[in-house]
C-alpha cells in the first residue's frame, strides 16, 4: 500500500512520479502565489461585496488584524526561499531531489488550501469567513504533520515549505477566526486578551521541544504586525501591548536557543529528537549553499 500513499518516505521516486511531483508542485506554488499577488490589491471582479485581502483585513477591524507591510515582507521573504526548494526540486542530483520531493504532497496541499482561503477569505458569500477558517484548520493539521514527520530538512527547506506556513497558519486561525464572529464587541476583545498568548505558548513549546529557532524569529514577526496594526487601531487597549510583550519574549527566547546553536552548543530543553540538529545545523543545505 505505501506506493499508493503520497506522503510515504521514500528512498527514491519513479521517473514518473518524481515528474507529476515536479509539476503539480510548480502548477499549485503558481497558481497560490498569483492568487496572494492579485488580490492583495484588487478586490474580486464582478463581486460588489467582495474585497481584496487587506482591504478585508480594514473592513473587519478586530484584536487580530494585521499589520499589511510586515506580513506582506513575511512572504516576499518566503516566496523567493520556495524559489530555492523550486530550484533543488528540479535539480539533476538525485541525492537532492529525493527528500524534497517526499515533502511534496504536504506542499502541493498546503498551496491548494492557501488557494482555497484566499478565495474564500476576499469574496463574499454567507458563511465565508466559517470556511475559510476550516481551510486553515485543515492546513494547520497538514503542515504540523509536515513538520513532525520531515523533520531533519535543511535549513532554508525547513523555513521555506514547513516552519514559515505554518507558523503563518497558526496566526492566520486567529486572523480569521475573530472576523469569522465579528470580534469587536467588550466580550470578544475579553478573549481575545486571553487568545493572543496562545502564540506565545506556541511559540514557545516549538522553542523547548525542539529548539526550532526559526519559529521563533517568525511567530515574533507575525506578532509584531500584530502589535503595530492593533496600536493604530485602537491605541487604549491590552491587545497591542500583549502583542508586542509576545514579541519580546519569543524574540530573546529564540535568541537563547540560536546563539548556543550557532556555536555547537544545545541547551538541555532535550536530549534528543531536535528538529534540525546542532550537527545538521553547521552543514551546508545540500550541495551549495
Amino acid at each position: 500500500m505505501e506506493a499508493y500513499n503520497p506522503f510515504a518516505k521514500r528512498e527514491s521516486h519513479s521517473q514518473r512520479s518524481l515528474l507529476a511531483y515536479k509539476l503539480l508542485t510548480v502548477a499549485s506554488w503558481f497558481l497560490v502565489h498569483v492568487v496572494d499577488i492579485h488580490f492583495g490589491f484588487n478586490a474580486p471582479a464582478g463581486d460588489t461585496s467582495g474585497r481584496s485581502i487587506w482591504g478585508q483585513n480594514k473592513a473587519h477591524p478586530t484584536p487580530f488584524s494585521l499589520n499589511p507591510q510586515i506580513v506582506d515582507i513575511y512572504w516576499v521573504v518566503i516566496l523567493v526561499l520556495q524559489i530555492y526548494y523550486l530550484f533543488i526540486l528540479w535539480s539533476s542530483n538525485a541525492d537532492d531531489v529525493t527528500p524534497v520531493a517526499n515533502i511534496g504532497s504536504h506542499f502541493i496541499i498546503n498551496n491548494l488550501l492557501q488557494f482555497t482561503f484566499v478565495m474564500l477569505w476576499v469574496h463574499y458569500f454567507p458563511g465565508h469567513f466559517w470556511i475559510a477558517e476550516i481551510m486553515l484548520l485543515l492546513n494547520f493539521f497538514n503542515l504540523s504533520s509536515l513538520y513532525f514527520r520531515h523533520s531533519r530538512m535543511p535549513r532554508v527547506i525547513h523555513i521555506a515549505v514547513v516552519s514559515g506556513p505554518l507558523a503563518w497558519n497558526f496566526v492566520a486561525i486567529f486572523w480569521c477566526g475573530a472576523a469569522m464572529v465579528n470580534a469587536q464587541n467588550l466580550a470578544a476583545r475579553i478573549l481575545a486578551n486571553i487568545a493572543i498568548w496562545g502564540i506565545l505558548g506556541y511559540g514557545l513549546f516549538m522553542l523547548a521541544a525542539f529548539k526550532d529557532y526559526t519559529m521563533g524569529f517568525e511567530l515574533s514577526i507575525l506578532a509584531a504586525s500584530l502589535g503595530v496594526h492593533q496600536f493604530f487601531l485602537k491605541t487604549i487597549a491590552f491587545q497591542w501591548i500583549f502583542a508586542f510583550t509576545i514579541m519580546s519574549v519569543l524574540f530573546l527566547a529564540t535568541l537563547a536557543v540560536a546563539i548556543p546553536g550557532f556555536f555547537g552548543k544545545e541547551l538541555s530543553f532535550r536530549r534528543e529528537g531536535d528538529i534540525v540538529d546542532a550537527d545538521r545545523e553547521r552543514q551546508p543545505l545540500l550541495n551549495d549553499a
